[in-house]
């Protein structure tokens, strides 16, 4: 049962990440020229706007109860680069939003959190010190992970952003094998060499 408990934790927060993650992309779109997911009304935290069945529910809970880093994706953000006022800038933007807002509030959490850790309050509300370091961990996992220069995560709108010329051709002939780069990343567990680090990170800027 407690396990149970800590599995809908986890998936908790991993839907607060996800709707932080999508709804930042769809701010940064509308602000640079594109209205198309304001529109669709994914400006928003509501998870309602940005389940995806497999990627928000299914997959999130099948790592939790596997003990693996948990993390999953949500419905694709819909975007017209042909609205954008600068197309590559704004394609960049839309691009790091996600990763940028997960990375923002895991250091907001930290700044709330350092200051309430030697408290009453935490030592006799050990649920709140679990999931404080939840919300830390799962929102730099997903920042770290989208980050990866790998269509279709963010990184790879960042890179094609960034590149030119021959590399930029060569980089677009790749797109099309990216998922199934992707899912061999995760069946080889690669993604462990990520986890471990931000674990680390983590416990030693919260001095645990």
């Amino acid at each position: 049962m407690a396990n149970l408990f800590w599995i809908v934790v986890q998936f908790l927060v991993v839907l607060f990440a996800i709707s932080v993650h999508e709804s930042a992309h769809a701010w940064t779109a509308d602000r640079m020229g594109d209205p198309t997911a304001r529109l669709q009304g994914r400006v928003t935290l509501n998870p309602l706007a940005h389940i995806d069945l497999l990627g928000t529910i299914i997959f999130p809970l099948l790592l939790a109860w596997m003990g693996a880093p948990v993390f999953g994706w949500a419905k694709p953000v819909m975007v017209n680069p042909y609205n954008f006022r600068d197309r590559r800038r704004g394609g960049i933007l839309v691009a790091a939003a996600g990763p940028l807002a997960n990375i923002a509030v895991a250091a907001v959490t930290i700044l709330i959190f350092l200051p309430l850790k030697s408290t009453m309050l935490v030592s006799r509300l050990p649920i709140l010190f679990t999931v404080f370091i939840y919300l830390i961990i799962i929102n730099l996992y997903l920042a770290v992970f989208n980050l990866i220069p790998i269509p279709p995560l963010d990184g790879s709108g960042v890179l094609e952003g960034v590149l030119r010329g021959s590399a930029l051709d060569m980089y677009q002939k790749i797109k099309p094998y990216g998922f199934l780069i992707l899912l061999l990343i995760i069946y080889t567990r690669a993604l462990n060499f990520i986890a471990a680090p931000i674990e680390l990170l983590v416990r030693a800027l919260l001095g645990l």
